[in-house]
């Protein structure tokens, strides 16, 4: 059994973020500026309310007496306290006998694309351990989207508003940039063990790197551009966040109607109509704080029994990078344009190409991902390199149709010569013009 290493990571991101929070926002207190205290205090006491929810959702804690532990969630230590509980769990794997035993199949996916069925014994400490483990990756993307991302961009805000930086403004948002990037790394995991949820998935130490460098590139370049963009246009930021958001809220929900599909009642047995609305409402506005930043690697499918599609639309991704590039290289050109005398102090000419090439840089990693990398690559329909030729003759205006391509010309005036070879051993050959 692998050790419960993501649990541990989580966890130190949590509680570093929270801990490098409240010591700006005292740091905020003595200087008496009350409005950053209480922005900063928002942007680290709601995902965390939104972690301990999601613990207990998971865990079905309401239906269990257990008064300690639901008093620690109300004190925001629970994920420290299920940190601990997964390790007692692990090390207590194989001391005791387990008196229930479940089989699982998975297939295996070997290196030539054959597979086979392996047969797998889980006890109850390893399946409790399993939750937790999925558990801990959700409230990874809650906390990295909902909390360390609007935590980001408010303290690099303030950075460029008051020009300088601090210590703990630095460390904070360092902080939030790895939990931003973890997110997004166990959200792809995450996306990937749905969508194959009949194969044994292992990721390699490479596949690692690219999702880092991946997404480390594309969320550090649409934090960059939003700020840029709002500390000259603060009018306008708004409205820019609104429609975004709004629109990938709204997208699940309108493939949900036009499809005239029923009203899910299996997500869970224990939630009422209208509590089944609300989590789905929940899981609409996370894909959409997600696709604020970065692309999401999902498409939510309210109608589906795992509410994600698990098909891999390589069209999908290629709009939404295209999309996401003009919308950023236009805020870009907008800073650069209404800029106050500020920037001029900075390279500007080269702070642009540099946003462009680093956004560049993470759809080049994207690739090589889904191309090298990813654990089931062989088991997708179309590869996305073969998609993206697909692309660029479907964008592509001058090219020609393969008839026309393969067809050859013929001169103005000529005629066309057939020539049979009734016998080609005594090179009898005879030439007529065809009419």
């Amino acid at each position: 059994m692998r050790l419960p290493s993501s649990i541990f990571v989580s966890v130190s991101l949590f509680t570093a973020e929270a801990t490098a929070a409240v010591y700006l926002s005292s740091t905020y207190s003595s200087a008496g500026d009350r409005f950053w205290l209480n922005l900063t205090l928002l942007f680290t006491l709601l995902p965390s309310l939104l972690v301990q929810l999601t613990l207990i959702f998971i865990h079905r804690d309401l239906s269990r007496d257990k008064p300690l532990l639901l008093l620690l969630h109300i004190l925001q230590l629970g994920p420290v306290i299920r940190c601990l509980e997964a390790f007692w769990l692990y090390g207590s794997v194989g001391r005791v006998e387990d008196t229930y035993v479940s089989i699982t199949r998975k297939k295996q996916l070997h290196r030539t694309g054959s597979t086979e069925e392996v047969e797998h014994q889980v006890g109850q400490a390893e399946g409790k351990l399993i939750t937790h483990r999925a558990a801990f990756a959700r409230t990874s993307v809650i906390q990295a989207f909902l909390g360390s991302a609007p935590q980001l961009s408010l303290q690099l805000y303030i950075c460029v508003m008051e020009r300088g930086l601090s210590v703990g403004r630095v460390t904070l948002m360092l902080i939030s940039l790895l939990s931003i990037v973890y997110g997004a790394m166990r959200c792809n995991i995450l996306a990937i063990k749905i969508k194959y949820d009949d194969y044994d998935v292992h990721m390699q130490p490479m596949a690692y790197v690219c999702i880092f460098l991946w997404r480390g590139c594309e969320i550090a370049t649409r934090v960059m551009v939003l700020v840029l963009f709002s500390s000259v246009l603060k009018k306008w930021v708004m409205p820019v966040i609104a429609v975004n958001f709004l629109v990938f809220f709204f997208y699940p929900w309108l493939l949900f109607w036009k499809g005239h599909s029923p009203f899910p009642e299996n997500i869970e047995k224990t939630l009422s109509r209208l509590g089944t609305a609300i989590t789905l409402c929940m899981l609409t506005f996370l894909y959409a704080g997600i696709n604020m930043f970065c692309w999401s690697g999902v498409q939510v499918k309210l109608d589906d029994p795992d509410l994600i599609s698990k098909s891999q639309n390589w069209y999908r991704m290629a709009v939404f990078y295209m999309a996401r590039f003009i919308e950023n290289a236009s805020m870009l050109l907008m800073w650069y344009i209404y800029r106050t005398d500020f920037y001029h102090v900075l390279w500007v000419p080269l702070l642009m190409p540099l946003l462009l090439a680093a956004y560049i840089a993470a759809i080049f990693f994207m690739l090589i991902f889904y191309q090298f990398f990813h654990p089931c690559r062989r088991l997708f329909s179309t590869s996305i390199s073969h998609d993206l030729r697909d692309c660029c003759a479907f964008f592509c205006l001058t090219c020609r149709s393969p008839e026309e391509g393969d067809k050859p010309r013929k001169a103005p005036g000529a005629a066309d010569v057939r020539c049979d070879i009734p016998d080609a051993a005594n090179g009898n050959v005879s030439c007529t013009l065809a009419p």
